[in-house]
């Protein structure tokens, strides 16, 4: 059986057929290393396209990891393992068909398919194995790595003699034989034979994925991330990194990068032995350690210094020969490959019987990396000039996961003596005088008793508290939106200073920080729970001072790339996903009864900061208010005049106020002890059906909202180009905060569906009212009829923003009472307020999407029509389905929320249960 059967003639026939195999699907999948370089010669490819073919393979090659992981799990990897060595071996021969670049990025998807043999080979050996040699086993089948190797060794001599064509035909002929063999000679897994024997079928789908819902399993997902995808992309990379830095041949190349992929491949079957021996995490302690050193080496670009001394100056070059290269990617390379099998060998003894699922995916980030990193490779030598800033990035890489890891050992350690570590003192010297008055005086920052439904508790002490955090949580909110929306205005500004942009990558640059913190909020949706709001508002605040001050130094040089500025309009997305957190972590502070107005009031006036930037930056980009210190300003000229112009105080003039309120929130707010959960708790919230139906009708909200703000500046000077709209456009956006922020109540009174409903009417007629003027555009008052549709939208958009959000936690009361009857009061309200808390912030990172679609729309319907009605008319259709959505599940007679907001009638959750 799995885990029990001892090492026998089948187990050790599986496990060197596997190996043999996947050694040469690994030959076949690193095949464009090679022959990659005479292709780009022939096309004529720059970098980023080199990177993008030679990547493409080892993209589809690691998204099947996870589907092939799973039905190995279900039908047992003898099958699955010869299907994938003959597919794979149709597509390299295809190959040699391919003429054109598009020809070979699809011919390169198909080859990818024998990148999927690992997670089929991993989830095969393993059950052939016990948990004691499973580490010993795996090492040994991801020795298979050194097909790499052998592609570098053998395919340059290949091709250099007959052609890239033979070396595809020669590499698809052998893993076509090798899976005729395996399917021959190997035999079906115990598992599988087991199951046979006791005619059961295989678990779902579904089922198998269960296991994926932990936070461990991704943060062995970042591990992999390095060992393995930055060995792929390093095999892959290297040549080429060799031939422009030291001017080799593609022989001595190849044979150079093999140096680095034969010790990061044969080792791994040492790494294994280590980690049976010694454990796995001290040899992810050393793998990380040695890689943060290599890497660190390896990323200082040759310099030339002169140091002044008292005899003169003195100069000297420094710069990495060929030999000291070779020998430290060997030393990487050999700690990478003990680092693989560390982290394959976590993976059968947590998950034993998930382990196609879990290593799948696993697989499947790790091999992500070998996809990712050669274009980013890429990307920054395009960007930097730099061919040294490959490394530089696999430093920060690795820095983050030894950080990462390191973390949480310190997490389990704390957590095993929590109580012991409560009562020592902060500081050793306190030792002798620590008595135990003193335990957890200092410790204030975590309510360990937080009762706000108490109503003496709320009135005595909770209201307090409650309000201080709010009122910290606003500002930094506030920022935070400011942040996310200042392209909106700087967009608009940049043709002015002389950045000669076109209109469709100024719509591209007001767009990206929408989808970027659209994203973000999906995961700072947990984030609170997890860490702490305190904790993480305060991380979260500072995290803005990147794309603040990026900003202020990139639009001072108009030779700024555009790459960089699509860099910093993603980062600002990190002020779009703070929403979610704040959200979140203000949901968890206020009773019911006032739960609805206070976040309204985090919200609304959070989303101020959207005017704020609209209204303050065409101010303070008049002025040097910052003097000396804040750079020298653009000449713009205007009419017949020139006037001075400090754009870069668009982004300067936020960084003392974050810094403020970074310190405000981890000095005054708090953390909820009761209010802690991991991912997996939080996560039962996808299995909610309404969590979806509210992400769709929070989108026609605040999607509609962070939209029409980020798209409103620049469509205003698209469609009324003679009307300088900019000293206006604040009031949109400023309409819509404060009537979220004002209008709370209004769903409190009668009820947050029956508020929606007919603001999605409302926005109907908006959006008709915008058709109409846009339409008469060339009429006298056409703008001001325009302008006034727009305030309507935007305060129809805020009073729904606050009834969505009181729609959330009734509905959510409800449907615990429903799912779990047999609870407690005590246990179903805390359970209500975790997934309200997270619908919350989930809801609200969907609809963020709406920041990207909107301008984007505006950009297509433009492109492909000559103007924006077509956009406009999807609005008004995507409303419609939102009226029908919130009258049928929640307003109707028999909808969900009908009795609460016709008849009055009070949740039952706070109920005792019956």
């Amino acid at each position: 059986m799995n885990g029990s059967s001892p090492v026998s003639t089948a187990s050790g026939r599986a496990l060197w057929l596997s190996t043999i195999a996947f050694t040469i699907c690994f030959a076949v999948w690193t095949i464009f290393s090679i022959i990659g370089i005479r292709i780009k010669q022939e096309l004529g490819l720059n970098e980023t396209q080199f990177g993008l073919l030679v990547g493409t393979p080892i993209l589809s090659g690691s998204l099947i990891r996870l589907v092939l992981g799973v039905w190995t799990d279900q039908y047992g990897g003898r099958r699955i393992y010869t299907v994938v060595m003959l597919a794979a071996a149709v597509a390299t021969y295809m190959l040699t068909w391919a003429h054109t670049y598009p020809q070979f990025l699809i011919a390169a998807l198909f080859v990818g398919i024998a990148g999927g043999s690992f997670a089929v080979g991993v989830a095969y050996v393993s059950r052939f194995y016990p948990a004691g040699k499973q580490g010993t086993a795996l090492g040994i089948f991801g020795a298979g790595n050194v097909g790499a190797a052998v592609t570098k060794f053998v395919a340059p001599f290949v091709l250099v003699a007959y052609g890239w064509q033979t070396v595809a035909q020669v590499w698809a002929l052998a893993i076509g034989a090798m899976g005729i063999i395996f399917w021959l000679f190997s035999q079906e897994d115990p598992v599988v034979l087991e199951r046979r024997r006791n005619h059961e079928k295989p678990k779902s789908a579904w089922l198998e994925l269960e296991s994926l819902k932990n936070i461990q399993v991704w943060r062995f997902s970042l591990y992999y991330f390095f060992v393995f995808g930055a060995f792929v992309a390093l095999s892959l990379w290297l040549p080429q990194y060799l031939i422009n830095v030291y001017g080799v041949n593609i022989k001595t190349a190849g044979m150079v990068a093999a140096m680095f992929s034969f010790p990061a491949s044969v080792f791994r079957a040492y790494g294994g032995h280590l980690s049976d021996r010694y454990g796995a995490r001290r040899v992810m302690y050393w793998t990380f350690l040695v890689g943060v050193v290599c890497t660190f080496i390896l990323s200082y670009p040759p310099a030339d210094y002169v140091v002044r001394t008292t005899t003169g100056p003195v100069s000297f070059h420094m710069e990495m020969g060929l030999v000291p290269f070779t020998v430290l990617v060997f030393v990487l390379g050999f700690f990478m490959a003990l680092g693989k099998a560390a982290v394959f060998k976590h993976i059968p003894v947590y998950y034993p019987k998930h382990v196609g699922a879990v290593g799948g995916l696993v697989g499947m980030i790790g091999g992500l990396g070998g996809f990712v990193l050669p274009i980013v490779f890429g990307a920054l030598n395009d960007l930097t000039g730099l061919w040294t800033s490959c490394f530089m990035l696999l430093f920060v890489l690795v820095a983050a996961s030894l950080a990462w890891m390191h973390l949480a050992i310190r997490q389990m350690e704390r957590g095993a003596s929590s109580e012991a570590l409560k009562k020592l003192p902060e500081f050793p010297e306190m030792e002798e005088i620590h008595k135990p008055e003193h335990v957890g005086a200092l410790s204030g920052a975590v309510l360990t008793d937080w009762r706000p439904e108490d109503k003496t508790f709320w009135d005595t002490t909770g209201r307090a508290i409650a309000r201080r955090n709010l009122w910290i949580s606003i500002p930094s909110l506030l920022l935070s939106f400011a942040i996310w929306q200042v392209w909106s205005v700087v967009v608009a500004k940049l043709p002015a200073v002389g950045f000669k942009f076109t209109t469709a990558e100024l719509f591209w640059l007001a767009a990206l920080p929408g989808i970027s913190g659209a994203v973000l909020r999906i995961f700072y949706s947990f984030m609170v729970p997890i860490f702490g709001g305190r904790l993480w508002t305060t991380l979260a605040t500072w995290s803005l001072m990147i794309p603040a001050i990026g900003i202020g130094y990139a639009v001072q040089n108009p030779s700024t790339p555009y790459a960089l500025f699509l860099v910093l309009a993603l980062l600002c997305g990190l002020g779009g996903g703070n929403f979610a957190s704040s959200m979140a972590n203000i949901s968890f502070f206020f009773p019911r009864s006032e739960k609805g107005n206070a976040l309204a009031l985090n919200a609304g006036l959070g989303n101020l900061g959207v005017s704020t930037v609209q209204f303050v930056v065409p101010i303070v980009i008049t002025a040097g208010v910052f003097g000396w210190f804040g750079g020298d300003p653009a000449m713009v000229t205007s009419g017949t005049q020139q006037a001075p112009l400090w754009l870069q105080n668009a982004g300067f003039i936020w960084v003392p106020f974050i810094a403020a309120s970074a310190f405000a929130a981890w000095f005054g707010m708090n953390d909820i002890a009761s209010a802690k959960a991991s991912f997996a708790d939080q996560a039962v919230i996808f299995q909610r059906k309404h969590n979806w139906i509210m992400c769709w009708l929070y989108t026609g909200t605040f999607g509609s909202f962070i939209g029409y703000s980020a798209g409103f500046p620049l469509l205003a000077k698209t469609q009324f180009p003679a009307v300088d709209a900019l000293p206006f456009v604040f009031l949109g956006p400023l309409v819509g905060a404060l009537s979220r922020s004002a209008t709370g109540w209004v769903a409190d009174r009668w009820g947050g569906g029956r508020v929606t409903l007919w603001v999605f009417f409302a926005m109907m007629l908006g959006v008709g009212g915008i058709l109409y003027f846009i339409g008469i555009k060339d009429q006298p008052g056409a703008f001001w009829g325009f302008f006034a549709m727009f305030l309507f939208l935007f305060f129809a958009t805020g009073v729904g923003n606050a009834s969505t959000f009181q729609m959330i936690p009734n509905i959510m009361r409800k449907e615990i009472d429903r799912l779990m009857p047999g609870a407690d009061v005590t246990t179903r309200m805390r359970q209500a307020e975790k997934e309200s808390a997270a619908i919350t912030g989930f809801t609200s990172a969907i609809a963020a999407f709406g920041a990207f679609f909107i301008p984007k729309s505006y950009g297509t319907s433009i492109d492909l029509t000559g103007g924006v009605q077509a956009a406009l008319w999807g609005f008004f259709i995507f409303y419609v389905t939102c009226v029908l959505i919130t009258w049928v599940v929640y307003t109707r007679k028999g909808g969900l929320l009908y009795d609460i907001e016709r008849r009055g009638v009070a949740t039952s959750v706070t109920q005792p249960a019956q």
